[in-house]
């Protein structure tokens, strides 16, 4: 059987466009030291901080001090944001090198950027295996992508991969340049099994297999490990990780993308020049020093506690409880609520998501739509008092449908 390192070559898949686009460049791409005068930025520093003062004299001429700004914001920032790229490369050691991380606004421009610099309009196709992350659809619907939906195995909360068909629909339809994986997956909070990826990367499948990992740091390692272990084994793997939720920093919008540095090149090249900001890459730095990660590590530790042995035991015991489904690989539980017939109940599920929302003052997740996930609600673990509140809130309004 053929394998993908074999048969993976970059340049079949990506848009003959964006090969041959001579990308924007800037004099900070390659000097970054001295007095800076390449691009028409503020030499006097942020307005907020200078002390602007007419002259002693009284004459109409103005007097600018400008104080010595540490974060230079009146710079445009890295336009690779190499500082953050080499903490990375501590956090994810098996990653080659820094030219295979590629560094977005938050996990959903590198989402947007990959089906921009593959996929044809009105031509190609992506693959998803729902239920899963909703943005997938969304971006493959603005770029005029198709979506094929092969999903989940999900009798008993399963929410693993059809391998099989994964492999077959692939093979079978030349259109599909991405298949989009999600570990642990959201809403399904599950981890997917290596056997079944490693099958679909050698599967002779030529385009990009995309392994979301937004949640992989609560991922109990001895269940398994962020993919980013294969990307130098398998060049048609590319992974997404974020800075929004194990690191609890949602608000500054740095998501991380780690393959082959072909695809990362590519994905330079035709990226914004400076788009994340010099706020966001200081704090992401910051946030990676090696004190910070066993930080991370111990408050991810932390809320899995919470979600195992408070949160899940808890719900249980509520009214119209039918089960807990998924993995619990996240921060986050996936719960089925059922009527009195034990069958799961969108309306229980949707009547208790909007009556805590609009009255209680708690909001959580209505996720009955999703395919497999009739009758859920996604909670997100909280801090230990939020989840007692979550508990006591649901108990009183599950408790008052008759």
């Amino acid at each position: 059987m053929p394998t993908s390192s074999s048969s993976f070559d970059a340049k079949r898949i990506v848009r003959q466009n964006i090969q041959k686009l001579v990308p924007y460049r800037c004099a900070r791409d390659d000097y970054s030291e001295g007095i800076l005068l390449d691009a028409n930025e503020n030499s006097y520093g942020p307005v907020f901080q200078a002390s602007i003062t007419e002259a002693k004299d009284g004459s109409n001429s103005l007097k600018i001090e400008a104080q010595a700004d540490e974060r230079q914001l009146h710079r445009y920032p890295d336009p690779l944001g190499r500082d953050v790229k080499q903490r990375v490369l501590r956090l994810r050691p098996s990653v080659p090198s820094t030219d295979n991380i590629f560094l977005g606004v938050g996990s959903d421009e590198i989402i947007d950027m990959l089906v921009r610099i593959i996929c044809q309009p009105g031509k190609d196709a992506i693959m998803v295996t729902p239920p899963t992350y909703g943005m997938y659809k969304v971006v493959a619907s603005i770029n005029d992508v198709d979506v094929v939906k092969v999903p989940l195995l999900v009798d008993d909360g399963l929410f693993q991969l059809d391998v099989d068909a994964v492999i077959r629909t692939a093979l079978d339809n030349p259109a599909i340049k991405i298949i989009w994986l999600c570990s642990p997956g959201n809403p399904t909070g599950t981890y997917l099994r290596e056997a079944d990826v490693r099958r679909i990367l050698e599967s002779g499948f030529v385009g990009l297999v995309v392994m979301d990992e937004a949640y992989v740091d609560f991922l109990n390692p001895e269940k398994g490990e962020s993919y980013a272990k294969l990307v130098a084994e398998y060049p048609g793997l590319f992974v997404m990780q974020t800075m929004s939720k194990s690191f609890g920093l949602a608000g500054i919008r740095v998501g991380v993308g780690i393959g082959g540095s072909e695809i990362v090149g590519y994905l330079n090249n035709a990226k914004a020049p400076y788009s994340v900001s010099t706020l966001s890459l200081g704090v992401a730095k910051a946030a990676l020093s090696d004190e910070n990660v066993e930080k991370m590590r111990r408050v991810a530790a932390d809320i899995a506690n919470q979600r195992d042995s408070y949160l899940i035991p808890e719900l249980k015991k509520l009214p119209h409880f039918g089960a807990i489904l998924g993995g619990n690989d996240a921060n986050f539980v996936l719960c089925r609520f059922v009527d009195d017939s034990g069958a799961p109940s969108n309306e229980i599920a949707k009547g208790t998501y909007e009556e805590m929302a609009e009255n209680q003052g708690l909001v959580v997740r209505y996720r009955g739509s999703d395919y497999g996930c009739e009758g859920c609600l996604r909670i997100t673990v909280g801090t230990p008092d939020e989840n007692r509140v979550v508990i006591d809130t649901m108990r009183k309004v599950l408790g008052s449908i008759l």
